[in-house]
């Protein structure tokens, strides 16, 4: 037996619920995405930090700052070199300290005011 009362008012409700979820959907990935940009940031400067000071306690004391800075932005991807500071110090204990600002979304366009350090040090090599 079929009931005359009811109505398909159901149809389509996957379809807006679908909708209504989309713009939720896409800001969980937005954030995602950006909290793996500010991850890669982290990673970054603490390698550019590790190659910084490992290229300073190889050279002679003089070339020191100039080594360190140039070996620390040589792997940066582009965007990340163009705001990176290095700052390459110590005698005996060589230590050097990179920033790299954080990107909004993609790196190369805006970043946010957030600085991202990576700090290395290592004892410096005796020559003979």
């Amino acid at each position: 037996m079929r009931r005359r009362g009811r109505s398909r008012g159901d149809r389509g409700q996957v379809a807006i619920e679908f909708l209504g979820m989309t713009p939720l959907i896409v800001l969980t990935l937005v954030l995602m995405w950006q909290c793996v940009l500010v991850g890669y940031a982290f990673t970054l400067a603490g390698n550019a930090a590790d190659e910084g000071v490992r290229a300073a306690t190889a050279a002679p004391r003089g070339a020191r700052p100039g080594a360190c800075s140039n070996a620390a932005l040589k792997d940066l991807p582009g965007a990340w070199r163009d705001g990176a500071e290095v700052d390459c110090g110590g005698t005996g204990f060589v230590t050097a300290d990179v920033s790299l600002k954080v990107p909004v979304l993609f790196p190369g366009s805006i970043d946010f005011p957030v600085t991202v350090r990576g700090h290395a040090g290592a004892v410096e090599e005796v020559k003979d």
